[in-house]
């Protein structure tokens, strides 16, 4: 019997939309023109796109028959395509069958064809360079690269979409919509989506009391803005704008001067910041006894300028909770005694281990080897761990395998030499530096990373949606190239010394617990011009933000990064998502809710899971985080 012909309908074509690619390959170009259209197979919608080298080689693959006048031939003059940008984002269910792999999945770059009815958001977009650009993504994990529209079509290309579907503005992100069937069934299914009252009921209630009004009409305003967009005809304009809403240029060859609709609340002004003179003089903050008698003018002054050389071996250690502010001098001579017995119990158990154990023991014989693979090429240019036989080297060498017999499940990771070398540099005491040396960041499962790369993700959007949009179209919105900026806290991106006055300014933990990501936002932000005028790509800005080291002023940094914090904390409609970043919004939920860190709410949309509360990304002994600081 034979196999019944597939039926094929054009509706949509538009040439110029490229493929930019991430990889630099010697005989190809790294933008690969392509068509994008709007087809009918069997009576199914999809999107497909194709590159030009594959229509050339094969046209009736691509080049398909229009059919009763639809989808007929654009004209030829060219289109440069100021328009709003719009990023795409799709699902696909995995079990459904691909007529085209996805463009990674087989390495090469080939078509791909995406049913329109597992379309599951439109994400608005926009940066400086005028160009418009879509990114997808599956619901089975598979990434396509963003397609950028060199001469325009988006508008079109959308109006043929909404034929099948209906787009509804998320309440989560005013830049996004979310794409439903043209049915009723859709329509009650969509109210999850809507989260009309999403925050924790705790928070609902005490919203409710202080401003009733608010709160009720704030929820059903979304109903109102999901029907308006739910009941416009399927050829309308995205959502609930209207043809002449300046949010949808008239035509595919203008730019209007539309003005961008942001997710987020508008921000004032940034004030100027400068920076004050070190800590000098500790003894005035000791009573008789030797307790510290106001470590928060200690920690203020410690932020503002820093602390002066002389003094960073007794102050680093209350900053970083070796010993506790209000414990007298007797106090500390305790707990140095215990905590250096403590240290050398660990240290000869691996110093005791012989080379017939070690050989039987592949793990403990991998950390030593790591360890000494890293300490060789660790500060070596700074005095104390240069040359061969340096004792600076041995110390390195030896906390870190103490360490390893401290946590010996976690072990060594590359980086914790990194973040040693400076509190050896500074005790110049194995034992200090080791109590020292807490960090979160080398967990196994990278949790701590995961959610501090979301959470500079969440400051950066509100501070500048447009760098956002273009690290998005450049595959770079994961912001995986700040991975070791807060890994080892800009360890390489400084000098050694200022290093020093950085790490002891985020130890104060002000203005906030998250300091480190604001300063990873200033220099971002000091960075926008070259990236985004030099049209970076996703390998150039791996390049260019590799080669920021030592290049970068540590005392402008602080200043824009507390510039930032103040400027967010002074905007009266900040997100609670963003308050909760810089720590002046606690989610109220039961203490349960708390230790499990369950999300009570997941953006499917953008796979970001929900900000924990305020805690910290980097706590250190558990010391008590400072929610209002005062500057001095």
């Amino acid at each position: 019997m034979e196999a019944k012909p597939e039926s094929y309908k054009l509706i949509f074509e538009k040439e110029g939309v490229y493929l930019h690619t991430n990889a630099k390959r010697s005989n190809q170009d790294t933008t690969i023109p392509g068509f994008i259209r709007i087809v009918e197979r069997d009576g199914e919608p999809a999107m497909e796109w194709s590159p030009v080298e594959e229509d050339v080689r094969n046209a009736p693959a691509v080049f398909y028959a229009k059919k009763d006048g639809e989808g007929g031939e654009e004209e030829t003059k060219f289109d440069p395509g100021y328009e709003p940008d719009w990023a795409v984002i799709s699902t696909v269910k995995q079990e459904r069958r691909q007529e085209h792999p996805p463009v990674r999945e087989t390495g090469q770059w080939g078509s791909f064809s995406l049913p329109l009815s597992e379309l599951y958001s439109l994400r608005r977009a926009r940066f400086s360079l005028g160009r418009n650009f879509l990114v997808m993504t599956t619901r089975g994990g598979d990434p396509l690269p963003p397609l950028h529209f060199h001469r325009g079509g988006t508008r079109e290309l959308l109006k043929a979409m909404q034929r099948y579907i209906r787009l509804a503005p998320s309440p989560m992100d005013g830049r996004l919509f979310l794409a439903y069937p043209h049915d009723s069934g859709a329509l009650s299914q969509s109210f999850d989506e809507l989260h009309l009252f999403d925050d924790t009921s705790a928070d609902l209630v005490s919203r409710f009391i202080q401003d009733p009004y608010a709160t009720t009409f704030g929820g059903f305003s979304k109903v109102t803005n999901f029907f308006r967009g739910a009941l416009r005809h399927p050829e309308s304009p995205l959502g609930n704008r209207s043809p002449q809403d300046a949010h949808f240029p008239h035509s595919a060859d203008e730019e209007p001067g539309f003005e961008l609709i942001t997710c987020g609340a508008e921000l004032g002004p940034r004030p100027e910041v400068k920076r004050g003179k070190p800590l000098d003089n500790w003894d005035q903050f000791l009573d008789p006894e030797g307790r510290v008698t106001d470590p928060q003018k200690v920690k203020e002054l410690v932020f503002r300028g820093g602390i002066v050389p002389s003094l960073r071996k007794e102050v680093w250690k209350f900053l970083l909770g070796f010993y506790p502010w209000n414990s007298t001098a007797k106090e500390r001579e305790d707990i140095l005694q215990g905590k250096t017995d403590e240290y050398f119990r660990m240290k000869v158990q691996w110093k005791s281990v012989s080379e017939e154990q070690e050989m039987r023991n592949s793990l403990f014989r991998g950390y030593r080897s790591l360890i000494e693979r890293d300490v060789n090429r660790t500060d070596r240019h700074n005095s104390f761990f240069s040359g061969n036989e340096n004792p600076g080297l041995t110390l390195l060498h030896d906390v870190l395998m103490t360490y390893c017999m401290y946590n010996f499940d976690l072990g060594y990771v590359q980086g914790m030499s990194d973040l040693l070398s400076p509190l050896l540099f500074v005790t110049q005491n194995e034992v200090e530096s080791f109590w020292c040396l807490t960090h979160q960041n080398f967990e196994e499962s990278q949790e701590a990373m995961k959610q501090q790369l979301l959470q500079l993700s969440l400051l950066l959007r509100a501070l500048d949606p447009e760098l956002c949009d273009y690290l998005d179209s450049q595959d770079s919105g994961s912001l995986c190239f700040c991975f070791r900026w807060l890994l080892i806290w800009f360890k390489r991106e400084f000098s050694f010394e200022d290093i020093l006055n950085l790490w002891e300014v985020l130890w104060t933990r002000l203005p906030c617990e998250n300091f480190h990501l604001l300063m990873a936002s200033s220099i971002l932000e000091s960075q926008k011009e070259e990236l985004i005028g030099s049209n970076h790509d996703f390998n150039s800005i791996l390049k260019h933000i590799n080669e920021l080291t030592m290049k970068l002023d540590l005392q402008s940094i602080l200043c824009g990064a507390e510039a930032i914090y103040l400027q967010l904390t002074n905007c009266k409609e900040l997100s609670l998502k963003v308050q909760e970043v810089l720590g002046l919004h606690v989610p109220s939920s039961s203490s349960e809710e708390s230790t499990n860190s369950e999300h009570t709410e997941t953006d499917t949309l953008l796979a970001q899971s929900e900000a924990r509360g305020a805690s910290s990304c980097q706590p250190f002994n558990g010391q008590t985080p400072q929610r209002s600081p005062t500057y001095p």
